[in-house]
């Protein structure tokens, strides 16, 4: 009798602690491994957080993070757009080198052979891996990826004990938080103070730059109360203790000159991770320490894989920068960074950045293509339309109008004394051995990879889409034949002349291609190559040399009939053919007033065009109205 008692009484406790556990199963997990939690709010850049400069948004969840944590004074986005800096997250893998450096993309790219995206090997090892909600990857996406993504996706779905990996994204400082329109404007300037407000020295001082500027910061705020909830509940459900929390912003922006573009303003964001007491033996630093180690988007992936106790692959270009074996010297010699920019939905570009300490080295590859080039997305925002409509007014300085003006080929700023890089330095003879060295490891960077960006769009689609990276490997040789054709405009006319020519003459089109280029930048130094380029506008049988050609007598003001650009435009093969030809005549009527030209919309592929704001349409559009 006694012994049935004492069955029922321990069957019975045994009950009771299930229910206990059952309904405290947030805060009963394995104490093995942390979990690890990503609050990313986008498009900010650090210098709207008080955290970082004087006459930032006040984020006391922020702040009181960075008391317990360690707050990263240079962590920056490899790429200052969201799709492209979230492949280069996902994947711990450089853009340019894996086929996802275009944003939006055309199609999706595989990931390397051997890599999957790092959640995968997370949930491999048993981690419960959840993001709310947005992707935007480049890439194909396995199956494998997440337990959950959506709008609902939550870690509190996990198993019993089980650690998790969750993403929480913010989108409460998105670019389209700004697309008001001036009758918003005037309600929203009621509502808001823009007192002592600091703007940009690249910015025009009005109404509209600093109401933007402003209300900017507001939303931060407001971004700041919601993570503040977040935080609340893993405090709530005991699990903060047991929790790594990295809080970032996805890129830099998100006022003009920023999202989109290479320059601080687009790369560099903030990033704080919390260290709770039980975890600080991963972390190299005491908790509440600043550091300038330089970390980059490549490094999270392998940072989280690291910290969770599991290998990086080789495939991956990041390196942890938390976690175990990683040391304060480590860390402290970290002082390098590389960003890209391609595509910008119907604005093409190609611009390399690299940066090792205070010096900060850009590449424009096509300089003549202006960082104001119209953008329909861009210019949803009243500061851009004003500032540009400033420009043709004549109503802005030199620093101000350089955005609407043709770029140097390379440039070389100071930061530690110009942070907003306004002061170009590359032609101070005082500063060019600082120049060759970064260009040198550029030049090391591009072909090392080696990167894709060098061949257009359209030509990669149809070529290499198969396997990116083994396509570039492949390449490798004709790649880095066309970097030096390229940069064959940094050295004086009279020693690039001849290698111009060869370029011009060259079986290989896209050596023709990026002599051309190279030609348009040195300008009208290279007109006596204006017969040759006359026979490529007519003769050549590629499509984009062609357009490449026109553009170089185009922007030297030399005569072409309309009709031939036409036909040229006619021929397109693809939408991403089409789309960077069109970007050229975009270009052409932008800076040269003289130019005249009218797109008729049936003239390309009904299936590119079918759709209202596709890149063809917007792009004809605002060249039809220029």
């Amino acid at each position: 009798m006694i012994n049935i008692f004492r069955c029922y009484s321990k069957c019975f406790w045994t009950m009771l602690l299930g229910i206990f556990a059952y309904e405290n199963s947030d805060a009963q997990q394995t104490d093995e491994r942390p979990n690890i939690v990503w609050l990313v709010t986008e498009d900010n850049s650090k210098r709207f957080l008080r955290l970082y400069e004087e006459g930032g948004a006040v984020m006391p969840t922020v702040e009181e993070l960075a008391q317990n944590g360690i707050v990263f004074n240079n962590a920056f986005s490899n790429a200052p757009v969201c799709s492209v800096a979230r492949s280069t997250i996902i994947s711990g893998s450089y853009a340019p080198r894996t086929g996802a450096h275009q944003h939006r993309k055309m199609k999706q790219v595989p990931l390397p052979n051997g890599l999957e995206m790092f959640p995968t090997y997370l949930r491999e090892a048993g981690y419960y891996t959840t993001n709310n909600s947005k992707e935007d990857y480049n890439f194909d996406k396995n199956a494998q990826v997440w337990d959950e993504s959506s709008r609902s996706a939550s870690y509190k779905n996990r198993e019993l004990g089980q650690p998790f990996f969750h993403v929480q994204n913010f989108a409460g400082t998105h670019e389209g938080q700004l697309h008001f329109s001036e009758v918003n404007l005037a309600k929203l300037e009621n509502q808001s103070s823009v007192n002592d407000v600091p703007l940009f020295p690249y910015h025009p001082d009005t109404p509209v730059f600093r109401f933007t500027n402003a209300y900017y910061r507001e939303l931060h705020e407001k971004v700041d109360k919601q993570m503040g909830q977040f935080v609340d509940d893993l405090k709530t459900a005991g699990l903060l203790d047991n929790t790594i929390v990295f809080y970032f912003g996805d890129h830099g922006g998100v006022l003009p000159r920023s999202k989109g573009y290479v320059y601080e303003s687009g790369l560099q964001v903030p990033m704080v991770v919390y260290i709770p007491e039980k975890w600080k033996g991963l972390f190299p630093m005491d908790m509440g320490s600043r550091t300038d180690a330089f970390v980059e988007f490549i490094d999270l992936g392998p940072t989280v894989l690291n910290i969770a106790g599991l290998e990086v692959p080789e495939e991956m270009d990041g390196k942890p920068f938390l976690g175990e074996m990683i040391s304060l010297s480590d860390l402290e010699h970290r002082n390098t960074t590389f960003g890209y920019a391609d595509r910008f939905d119907e604005k093409y570009d190609l611009v390399r950045s690299f940066r090792q300490g205070n010096y900060k080295y850009i590449r424009n590859y096509q300089p003549f293509n202006i960082d104001g080039l119209f953008n329909f997305y861009r210019y949803k925002m009243l500061a851009y339309q004003e500032w540009y409509s400033l420009f043709k007014a004549g109503q802005l300085n030199d620093i101000q109008a350089h955005f609407f003006n043709s770029r140097e080929p390379e440039a070389l700023y100071d930061l530690e004394k110009d942070p907003h890089e306004v002061n170009n330095l590359a032609a101070n003879p005082k500063y060019k051995s600082v120049l060759i060295d970064l260009r040198t490891k550029l030049q090391q960077k591009v072909a090392g990879m080696p990167d894709l960006g060098f061949y257009p769009e359209s030509f990669f689609l149809e070529n290499g889409l198969e396997n990116p990276v083994q396509f570039g490997q492949e390449h490798r040789t004709e790649i880095s034949e066309l970097i030096r054709i390229a940069d064959l405009s940094l050295t004086s006319y009279r020693k690039a002349e001849k290698h111009l020519l060869t370029a011009l003459e060259s079986t290989n089109p896209w050596d023709r291609y990026w002599g051309l280029i190279s030609c348009s930048t040195f300008g009208n130094k290279a007109l006596n190559f204006e017969q040759r380029v006359r026979e490529i506008v007519e003769n050549d049988p590629e499509n984009l040399v062609r357009i490449r050609a026109v553009e170089f007598l185009v922007l030297n003001k030399r005569p072409i009939s309309t009709r031939i650009i036409l036909n040229i435009l006619k021929k397109a093969n693809s939408e991403s053919e089409a789309n960077l030809m069109l970007n050229t005549i975009a270009l052409l009527k932008t800076v040269n007033s003289d130019f005249q030209i009218s797109i008729p919309t049936d003239m390309f592929h009904s299936e590119w065009t079918k759709k209202e704001g596709d890149y063809i349409n917007r792009r004809i559009e605002f060249i039809n109205k220029t």
